[in-house]
């Protein structure tokens, strides 16, 4: 093979070689050399060089950690709450005679939505005066509550909130996902099972599930690299009060890049929540993703 055709398929792979690395190789690099200085937005003022000293401040901040527990709690019951909520979503939309495509479709819409406007929508209905549209149906109308609910000036109704807008907004996803797998799993297995007397429930649980079981590992794990992500709701919701009590990781890394301006502690932030994703996922396929 000539030399000139050994090349040609690279060619095609430059433009795609230098946009990653114009846009992730060269800002992750440069990010790490934030984290190791005492960095300043001023492009004229001095950036000391400090080592590991961001690193090491992270031990020492108890706001860190208090985001960090949120965010855990955050994952934990937002991933848990769509993987059971899309599958039961998509058995019951597999099972339809009629109508699948227009539930799979106002299932999806918030998946689509925009997270600052549903976030805002959430405010809305979760307003702690009478005007939210939630206590005036505890309180006025079901006559559940005899005053509002401050939802939002609590850290534990706060959560609530955020935590029911994670589990709507996403259980499109998994339903979409869900039903591809279903599709794949054989008519014949099915009737197998119904042979041996098998109810509903024996079929999901001896059929469905272990036929769907890498589709579930695969969703989960990309859920949970999703719910760590998670800002838009903190910030048009809670911005993260009261006294940063629902705070996210995400969220307090933004707060102490452009509110702070310590862009160096920042930087280091976000190496080590990114390394920690990295592993929990990993993590989290070794243990489920076995045989």
């Amino acid at each position: 093979m000539k030399s000139r055709d050994r090349l040609f398929p690279y060619l095609f792979l430059l433009p795609g070689l230098i946009i990653l690395i114009v846009w992730l190789i060269y800002p992750i690099l440069s990010a790490l050399n934030i984290s190791l200085r005492n960095w300043s937005i001023m492009p004229d003022a001095p950036k000391p060089w400090v080592g590991l000293q961001n690193y090491t401040r992270i031990f020492s901040d108890e706001l860190f950690w208090l985001s960090l527990k949120n965010t855990v709690f955050y994952a934990l019951v937002t991933v848990i709450g769509q993987l059971i909520l899309g599958l039961v979503t998509a058995l019951l939309i597999d099972n339809l005679t009629h109508g699948k495509v227009l539930f799979r479709m106002l299932y999806y819409l918030p998946v689509v939505t925009s997270w600052v406007v549903v976030s805002l929508l959430f405010k809305f209905l979760f307003n702690s005066s009478g005007s939210g549209l939630v206590n005036f149906i505890l309180c006025d109308i079901l006559h559940l509550i005899s005053e509002p609910v401050a939802w939002l000036t609590e850290a534990k109704t706060a959560f609530v909130v955020i935590n029911s807008l994670g589990i709507w907004k996403g259980i499109g996803f998994s339903m979409i996902i869900f039903l591809a797998a279903l599709q794949s799993i054989s008519l014949d297995l099915y009737e197998a099972a119904a042979i041996d007397g098998a109810g509903v429930i024996k079929k999901i649980q001896y059929v469905t599930l272990p036929g769907i079981f890498p589709t579930i590992i695969t969703v989960s794990v990309m859920l949970l690299i999703g719910a760590f992500q998670t800002y838009v709701p903190v910030a048009m919701i809670t911005k993260g009060g009261p006294l940063h009590r629902t705070e996210m990781v995400v969220s307090y890394i933004y707060g102490t890049a452009f509110q702070n301006l310590d862009f160096g502690y920042s930087a280091a932030l976000s190496y080590c929540f990114a390394l920690l994703v990295f592993g929990l996922s990993r993590l989290q396929l070794r243990i489920f993703g076995r045989k």
